[in-house]
């Protein structure tokens, strides 16, 4: 029987967010496989300008390379903000908990497959301070 976090905490815990923001930031986060891939596509170099349409977010400007540029800060500036916060939330699960929220990977394949050094009460406490942290972070 698996343990499922609970979308909402109690309001005693100091990591409490409302849950919808809760979702929000969860959904936010289980895009960064998303934003890897398409940063790692945009080379600039070797793509028509049509190509890049697919992962280029904004369309003020008329060169390909700036855009292409632009592109890449736009999810490179989120993907260091995830991983910043997994660090902050806590530098020695930090791998850990990027896993759980950008791949949702629970805690018991965590311990299965990469034998995460800690416990299940532990690793949910920094998950959840990771959101806490995010919430703060990302208006």
């Amino acid at each position: 029987m698996g343990t499922t976090i609970r979308p909402e905490v109690s309001a005693q815990n100091p990591y409490w967010i409302e849950r919808h923001r809760y979702y929000e930031l969860k959904h936010f986060c289980l895009q960064y496989p998303i934003w890897k891939k398409a940063y790692a596509a945009l080379d600039g170099l070797s793509k028509r300008p049509e190509d890049l349409s697919i992962f280029v977010t904004h369309h003020a400007c008329s060169d390909p390379t700036a855009k292409c540029a632009i592109s890449k800060a736009y999810y490179s500036e989120r993907m260091d903000l995830v991983n910043r916060i997994a660090e902050k939330a806590d530098p020695e699960l930090a791998r850990y908990i990027l896993l759980g929220v950008t791949e949702g990977w629970a805690y018991d394949a965590l311990k299965t497959r990469f034998g995460i050094p800690c416990s299940k009460d532990t690793y949910y406490d920094r998950y959840r301070r990771f959101f806490w942290l995010l919430n703060k972070e990302r208006p």
